[in-house]
C-alpha cells in the first residue's frame, strides 16, 4: 500500500500547477489532501476518476476555506466526515475511511498564526482530537492518523528552533502533545525510519526558504505501535512543489482489504 498526505493550499490552484501529470507519474493508492479549499462540485474530479480514483469529501461549510478529501482506488468499506465536534467539523478538519480492519484518519490541524483566538481553538482541538483517537483506538486498534499538524515535534524539525521557541507551531505547550500523542502507542512513521535526518514539508512564501530549505515539519503519517513493522518507508517527497508544502509518502506492506 502506497499513501501520500499532502497539503495542496487549494485543489484547484494545485491543479493548475501541474499535481495530475506528477500523480500519473507515480502508483499510490491513497491521496488524502489538505487544505483543498472548495466544495467537490466546483472542481473538475475526472481527471482523478481517469486515473482510477475514487474519493470523499469533506468541505468547510466557509467558502475557500480548509477542508479535507481522500482519494483511493478501492472503496473504503467505511466513510465518516467529522468527529462528531460540530466546532471542528464545520471547519473540515477530520475525515476517515475504513479498509476492512484498518482505519485512515486524513486531518487537518488549526494553525495558531492568526493570534491569541485561534491559538486557544488549535489547544482545545489538541485536546479534544486526543480523547476522540483513544476512543477510536479502543475499537478500531489499527489505526493511520495522517495530515498537517501545524506543529514542528522537535528541534531536528524546524531549521531555527531557537529563533522560534515562542512561534505558534513550536511552542512547549504545542511540541509536549506532540510527545504525549507518541507517547500514547502512535510512531511517527518518518522518525521511525528515517531517526537523525532533517527533512521538511512546509515552506514559508517568503524570503526564498524553500530554496534555502528553511522549512518546518509539520506534516505527520502516524500509525498505532502495532503497524509500524509494516512499514517499508516513510519520508517527505520536496520535489513536488504544487503548494507549499510537500507530500508525506508512505509505504506499508499492509494491503487495503474491501
Amino acid at each position: 500500500m502506497q499513501l501520500i498526505s499532502y497539503n495542496i493550499n487549494g485543489i484547484r490552484a494545485a491543479i493548475r500547477n501541474g499535481l495530475i501529470d506528477w500523480l500519473a507519474e507515480h502508483q499510490f493508492d491513497i491521496l488524502c489532501f489538505q487544505e483543498v479549499k472548495a466544495t467537490a462540485d466546483v472542481v473538475d474530479l475526472s481527471v482523478f476518476e481517469q486515473l482510477g480514483y475514487q474519493y470523499h469529501w469533506h468541505a468547510a461549510e466557509k467558502k475557500g476555506y480548509s477542508g479535507v478529501a481522500t482519494f483511493s482506488k478501492i472503496a473504503p468499506t467505511n466513510v465518516v466526515l467529522g468527529c462528531g465536534l460540530p466546532v471542528y467539523d464545520c471547519e473540515g478538519r477530520i475525515l476517515r475511511t475504513d479498509f476492512g480492519d484498518l482505519t485512515l484518519l486524513n486531518c487537518y490541524f488549526p494553525s495558531g498564526t492568526t493570534g491569541e483566538v485561534r491559538q486557544g481553538i488549535k489547544m482545545e482541538f489538541l485536546r479534544d482530537f486526543y480523547e476522540y483517537v483513544q476512543k477510536l483506538r479502543q475499537e478500531r486498534p489499527k489505526l493511520i492518523v495522517v495530515g498537517d499538524y501545524n506543529i514542528a515535534h522537535t528541534a531536528i524539525d524546524i531549521h531555527d528552533p531557537v529563533r522560534n521557541k515562542y512561534t505558534t507551531g513550536f511552542l512547549p505547550e504545542e511540541r509536549a502533545w506532540m510527545d504525549a500523542w507518541f507517547g500514547s502507542g502512535m510512531t511517527d512513521g518518518f522518525r521511525y525510519k528515517h531517526p537523525g535526518e532533517v527533512a521538511y514539508s512546509w515552506w514559508s512564501y517568503r524570503a526564498g526558504a524553500r530554496t534555502s530549505n528553511k522549512g518546518w515539519r509539520i506534516d505527520y503519517a502516524s500509525l498505532t505501535d502495532s503497524l509500524r513493522d509494516q512499514i517499508i518507508d516513510c519520508t517527505m517527497l520536496p520535489d513536488a512543489v504544487h503548494a507549499d508544502h510537500c507530500p508525506v509518502w508512505l509505504s506499508m506492506s499492509e494491503r487495503m482489504n474491501e
